[in-house]
């Protein structure tokens, strides 16, 4: 079944729709609303409009990822509520423009012992994090355990992001825009599987 995502010509305009806020005035209201949508429904990432906002105001690159931080949160506690609450009224949407029910029903496969690592995963990455928060409402993980996973994933990305900017400038748009996602990949594979050989070897 086509969901929203596998549109391109209609993703792309959403991009360019989110990215036109980052000179405007209310561009910070719009990346906290859009890290809010993001996190539950919203196919473009907070990162576009971040970065834009960023790369304009160096010196307000960590407190542009705070606000990012903040409404992802928010975001992701919505998410959860629509998988804890009212999963039976609405998952005929999701399964239609969100995301489909194989990437849905794979990611609940996830879940039991490696809920926590699951989600932190979906945060950090470019994993998209919205499967995640709704599911781990439907499959009631629990709350506060998917709070803290969000809070570290999220947290570690938006503020990655926001220290190469503040640190290096233009220098690392290059990075960013290529390599960045691919980076965060293989740092989080290595971080989990550390904690995996860790375990194993104790």
């Amino acid at each position: 079944m086509e969901t929203l995502s596998s549109r391109p010509n209609v993703l792309r305009r959403m991009y360019d729709w989110v990215v036109h806020w980052a000179d405007h005035p209310a561009g910070l209201w719009v990346l906290f609303l859009l890290a809010i949508a993001e996190s539950s429904f919203f196919p473009i990432p907070p990162d576009v409009l971040l970065i834009a906002l960023a790369f304009g105001k160096p010196q307000k690159s960590f407190s542009f990822a705070g606000v990012c931080l903040v409404g992802s949160l928010i975001g992701g506690v919505l998410g959860y509520y629509i998988g804890w609450g009212i999963w039976n009224v609405v998952q005929d949407f999701f399964f239609t423009y969100v995301f489909s029910r194989e990437v849905f029903e794979s990611v609940g496969s996830l879940y039991g012992q490696y809920s926590f690592w699951a989600i932190f995963a979906a945060g950090f990455t470019p994993i998209p994090y919205k499967v995640f928060t709704v599911s781990a409402g439907v499959f009631q993980i629990n709350f506060w355990g998917f709070l803290l996973a969000s809070l570290l994933g999220r947290g570690g990305r938006f503020f990655l992001v926001a220290a190469l900017i503040r640190i290096f400038g233009e220098k690392a748009r290059y990075f960013i825009e290529k390599y960045f996602n691919l980076a965060v990949l293989v740092f989080t594979v290595l971080l989990i599987g550390s904690f995996f050989l860790i375990k194993f070897l104790i």
